[in-house]
């Protein structure tokens, strides 16, 4: 089997749900085994005026190529009303595989690694989260180098950090 790790996205409608439906869609694919998710994070968007994002990871190991894969994940982008009339616009669902084991494919539907996840903050920080030692196979450093080359000032974890115990962090 091989290891892909899948970007998630939405910023219309009941984001939360429809994040949390997709990885439960994506956990049926056949020829997948679902192996983690990262936490939620809020995220400003890259594009034209629109509201804020909500993204995260996921890893799974597959049976299915890139192509086969890619297909599944538009099925599901489809299922939750994805259209594609702005270019970086507002969506329901964007679904991205960012890497797949350690394959460099460029073809006319689909590049890995994903060519703008070295510079977005908004698929390192969960991915560092689930995957830090995974290597960007095109640069040879690890997701956690990555994320350190960049900006993360807008990217806000939803799930918020426990307090400290009382006499801690003073």
């Amino acid at each position: 089997m091989s290891q892909c790790a899948i970007a998630l996205g939405s910023n219309l409608g009941d984001s939360l749900t429809i994040l949390e439906t997709a990885i439960n869609c994506l956990k049926e694919i056949p020829e997948s085994e679902f192996i983690s998710c990262s936490k939620w994070y809020r995220t400003k968007p890259v594009g034209p005026p629109q509201p804020d994002y909500i993204n995260g990871c996921a890893v799974f190991s597959v049976q299915l190529t890139p192509q086969e894969l890619l297909i599944k994940l538009l099925e599901i982008e489809q299922k939750f009303g994805r259209t594609r009339e702005i270019y970086w616009g507002p969506r329901t669902l964007d679904l991205d595989i960012i890497l797949y084991d350690d394959l460099i494919l460029e073809t006319a539907s689909l590049q890995i690694p994903h060519p703008r996840m070295r510079e977005r903050a908004f698929v390192l920080v969960p991915l560092a989260q689930i995957a830090p030692f995974w290597i960007d196979p095109v640069t040879k450093l690890n997701i956690s180098e990555l994320l350190g080359k960049i900006d993360i000032s807008g990217v806000e974890s939803l799930t918020p950090q426990p307090p400290l115990p009382v006499g801690e962090g003073e």
